[in-house]
């Protein structure tokens, strides 16, 4: 019996190929070296900003969480508009207050943060 089950055990260890191993033991997260330019378009392409919204920005934009402006709200957005949209997108991918930078959306590009806030603001 145990000469059976160290069979199976082998087998089964011999079924797992390196590159398998190592994409299990690959690390989480990457270095990113300072002054490197960082990849931030997804693989696919440019995602909308409805995309970019209902993934990322909802979480803070649809209550209003810390002071978020909410999705398509004059009220919430006028004040930061004054400013010029510049400003706003640059706070945007830069962070503010208690946003962090490009929000929760770390892999989408500065055109892909832009097009989120056009949707927010769309028809305001």
């Amino acid at each position: 019996m145990f000469v059976g089950l160290a069979s199976i055990f082998t087998a089964q260890a011999a079924i797992n190929s390196d590159d398998d191993i190592k994409s299990r033991i690959a690390p989480v997260g990457k270095v990113h070296v300072a002054g490197a330019k960082a990849e931030t378009a997804s693989a696919g392409g440019p995602r909308s900003g409805a995309d970019i919204y209902s993934s990322a920005c909802v979480a803070c934009h649809s209550s209003g969480v810390l002071g978020a402006p909410k999705f398509q709200n004059a009220a919430d957005w006028a004040p930061r508009l004054e400013q010029g949209f510049d400003t706003v997108w640059q706070h945007a991918i830069n962070g503010l207050n208690a946003m962090p930078p490009r929000g929760t959306c770390g892999d989408c590009s500065d055109d892909e943060i832009k097009a989120a806030i056009e949707h927010m603001i769309e028809g305001l």
